[in-house]
């Protein structure tokens, strides 16, 4: 028999870092310290007639890892204690949770409205996999909530977005899109990865849905992929559970693991991040080789109040544009002595990227100008290096442009 670590009736009344620790843990029978790593594809049963009774029940027994493990379990409960969801599933990576929470909801001849500002994937998801199948795509400008609202005025299934998006940092107003796409009888589908579940709670804004690559900020140290849909229970139970249980974007046991303990440190690791970020945009945007910051957490930004109203801080990443166009960016990148280039962020380790050439690269080069990813555009993601030092390295590589 389990034992909660974190008795239920204090999970409700304690702050993000007890829960962040503590939350969804459960001990066996050994009483352990850490959480139980339990790295099995199946279970077993006392009899036949267990095995069957198992299979008839509401799927609280386990019987099968791609369908529920104890150590995932645990990293659900957490995160749902986290993001104050009902319901929470976790997925293999954080493509899978929003491939699993569009999917399972849509039909064919339905309508999905999303904002153009999205991740290179997704984008791939809503504009080029749905219409396949005959859902109908129709992306607008995220910012103009005039765009959002005769979009939505006909009905939509799903309305979907990133805020702040990926790469060029716009902010949508989620609780007006919330209300536009419920008026039409739709669900608001968040991606919340920059933001994380400590800088903004989407579902306190309406929205329906919110998914994370938990490969970000959740891990946190490079080390593993991992996903996750946060929602109702009705949602959960009745939208994904036969597409989660028979199509397997299930997350293996050892990432579980490793995510409950990137979990554990989250909150210093985002603080710590953010006020990085906020004195390399501030440096940034006096520096005269950067013509252009992108940071919410600058009163600059095209949508500051916006994002003051939305999120508790400006986020981990940086987006500026370095003078020069491609080849300028690119002589900044390889000059960097400690920051690495990767197109990964949210790691403990600063990472940089050019996103024209990286995630967004797919696109055609007019619609990467309609989102302000132009040849100059560079994603700054900080990591727990000394502030002093990554502004050593960055003025050091700007000297060479």
């Amino acid at each position: 028999m389990t034992k909660p670590v974190l008795p239920p009736d204090l999970a409700d009344n304690v702050a993000p870092a007890t829960i962040l620790v503590r939350g969804g843990a459960t001990r066996s029978p050994y009483d352990e310290t850490c959480e139980a790593l339990f790295l099995t594809s199946g279970f077993v049963y006392d009899d036949a007639a267990a095995a069957e009774a198992a299979f008839a029940q509401d799927g609280s027994r386990y019987v099968y890892s791609r369908y529920r493990n104890p150590t995932v379990a645990m990293f659900e409960e957490r995160l749902r204690l986290l993001e104050g969801a009902e319901a929470c599933r976790a997925t293999a990576s954080g493509m899978a949770a929003v491939f699993a929470a569009l999917l399972c909801r849509l039909r064919a001849g339905q309508r999905v409205v999303s904002s153009r500002a999205l991740f290179g994937s997704c984008h791939y998801i809503v504009a080029d996999l749905l219409p396949r199948w005959g859902i109908e795509s129709v992306l607008v400008d995220g910012r103009d909530l005039g765009a959002w609202e005769a979009a939505l005025a006909g009905g939509a299934a799903l309305a979907f977005c990133e805020s702040p998006s990926n790469p060029a940092m716009e902010i949508i107003d989620l609780a007006e899109v919330a209300r536009l796409t419920h008026r039409g009888g739709g669900l608001f589908i968040v991606d919340n990865v920059f933001a994380t579940p400590l800088l903004q709670k989407p579902l306190a804004l309406g929205a329906d849905i919110v998914v994370y690559s938990a490969t970000k900020h959740i891990d946190g140290q490079g080390r593993c992929l991992g996903g996750a849909i946060l929602a109702s229970e009705k949602f959960i139970k009745d939208d994904l559970g036969l597409f989660y249980r028979h199509t397997g974007p299930s997350l293996s046991p050892f990432n579980a693991w490793l995510l409950l303990k990137g979990l554990e440190t989250l909150e210093l690791r985002v603080d710590r991040q953010c006020r990085t970020a906020a004195a390399i945009a501030r440096y940034l945007e006096a520096h005269p080789k950067i013509t252009r910051v992108l940071y919410p957490g600058l009163p600059s930004h095209p949508q500051y109040e916006l994002a003051r109203r939305q999120m508790t801080q400006g986020g981990g990443l940086v987006c500026f544009d370095v003078a020069g166009g491609k080849e300028g960016c690119f002589r900044f990148l390889d000059a960097l002595r400690l920051v690495d280039i990767s197109n990964n962020l949210g790691d403990s380790k600063s990472l940089v990227t050019h996103p024209a050439t990286t995630t967004h690269s797919r696109l055609k080069p007019e619609a990467r100008a309609e989102l302000g990813i132009g040849d100059s555009l560079v994603r700054f993601s900080a990591g727990l290096e000394a502030e002093a030092d990554l502004l050593d390295d960055i003025e050091q590589a700007l000297q060479l442009v």
